[in-house]
C-alpha cells in the first residue's frame, strides 16, 4: 500500500533491524495528532462562535478534530513511509508467537 514504489522513490531495500516497525510508528502517530487535531478544532471552534460556543459543540468540534487528524496522518504514515514498504511489513511487522511458559 506504499506510494514509494508508485512514485519512484523507494529503492526496495530492507530497513535497518533497530528502526520502528510500521503498526507502532503508525500508532504513535495517531496518537500524537489524536491531542493536536483535537486542541486545534477547539481553538477552531472558539474563534468561529465566539461567546455563542456551548460545551457540547466545543465537544464535538474536538472530536471531529482528533479523528479526523488522527486517521489522516496514519493514512499518510502508512502511505509515504519507508517502514511500511511492503518488504519491511514481511520482515518486521509479523506477530510474535506466543511462548509457552513453565508452571
Amino acid at each position: 500500500m506504499a506510494l514509494r514504489q508508485m512514485l519512484g522513490w523507494s529503492e526496495g531495500d530492507l530497513m535497518r533491524s533497530d528502526a520502528k516497525p510500521c503498526s507502532r510508528l503508525m500508532r504513535q502517530t495517531a496518537a500524537i495528532f489524536t491531542v493536536g487535531g483535537a486542541l486545534g478544532f477547539w481553538v477552531l471552534c472558539r474563534l468561529h462562535y465566539g461567546p455563542r460556543v456551548t460545551v457540547p459543540r466545543s465537544l464535538r468540534w474536538a472530536g471531529c478534530g482528533a479523528v479526523s487528524m488522527s486517521a489522516s496522518t496514519a493514512t499518510l504514515v502508512r502511505l509515504l513511509s519507508p517502514e511500511c514498504e511492503p518488504q519491511n511489513i514481511a520482515a518486521y511487522d509479523q506477530p510474535k508467537a506466543p511462548q509457552a511458559s513453565l508452571p
